[in-house]
């Protein structure tokens, strides 16, 4: 993805460095089962995640010096902030509303939201409750290296995805879906969840045909993020930590149906389309 010296997002908040508070949950599989099952591109009800066992850990009395990697890294995610604030602008306008720009946290180790405290284990995730994306950047090592999903715009599909639930919430779909939380059985209320999450990664697709449009994309790019997307599916990534696929637990779809939503989204380019709550198959 061509992106340097394009323009940054002036709602990017840097945190990195002052470690106000997380979850005692250390590193390895579970850690990687609350990425799986709930952040790594959830948007589901994340206090229930971050408001259990949380801790305090002391302001970081060290100031945070970052890498010259960190610093690149740092500036491209800005820039693909901006862009998703371009294209959601548009198509909000389009439909005769009003975009909402959200605001992303970068923080180091853990991080306090208005859904709770979170470690860098949770991976990125997006609060409904303060309209905010929070990411650790640490954590695209973790994509690169565990989830075998490199390249640049693997990253870009992270934030386009938290993006995505974003957009849902200013659409009020987020707010519909935690309405029904009560009503349904956990089995039932997975499968809504699925379908939340896949209607984010075609809102993803959506961005990334903009993307198109504006000829930033490389050779490569769009497999990058196909790769990705397969890459968490719930299938993939149980398979990977326990072994075996429980398919009544999975919250955000398989390897293929977040592939087959994001080619949808990256397709048709409009919210249209993008109705995964009514759609026969997935």
């Amino acid at each position: 993805m061509e992106w340097k010296g394009r323009r940054k997002s002036a709602n990017v908040e840097d945190q990195r460095g002052k470690r106000k508070g997380g979850l005692a949950i250390g590193g390895g599989i579970g850690g990687l089962i609350i990425v799986l099952l709930f952040t790594f591109l959830g948007g589901g009800n994340l206090g229930d995640v971050l408001n259990m066992s949380q801790i305090e850990t002391e302001e970081n009395p060290t100031p945070y010096v970052e890498t010259a990697e960190e610093k690149e890294l740092a500036e491209f995610v800005s820039v693909v902030l901006a862009d998703t604030e371009e294209v959601w602008s548009n198509i909000f306008h389009e439909q005769g509303l009003v975009y909402e720009n959200p605001k992303m946290v970068l923080f180091t180790d853990s991080v306090q939201s208005a859904c709770g405290s979170a470690t860098s284990a949770v991976g990125p995730f997006y609060c409904p409750g303060d309209r905010k994306l929070y990411i650790d950047l640490s954590f695209f090592k973790e994509l690169q290296n565990r989830f075998q999903a490199p390249g640049d715009f693997a990253i870009a599909y992270v934030i386009a995805h938290e993006v995505g639930h974003h957009v849902q919430t200013l659409l009020g779909t987020n707010a519909e879906v935690n309405a029904l939380r009560s009503r349904l059985s956990e089995k039932e209320f997975n499968q809504v969840s699925v379908r939340l999450e896949l209607q984010a990664d075609y809102f993803a697709g959506v961005w990334a045909h903009h993307e198109q449009n504006m000829n930033v994309l490389e050779e490569g790019d769009i497999e990058e993020a196909l790769n990705a997307a397969s890459a968490v599916g719930d299938d993939a990534i149980q398979l990977q930590t326990r072994g075996v696929v429980v398919p009544d637990s999975f919250t955000h779809g398989t390897s293929e149906q977040r592939k087959r939503w994001f080619t949808k989204g990256l397709k048709n380019g409009t919210i249209k389309g993008g109705d995964t709550f009514n759609a026969v198959e997935l």
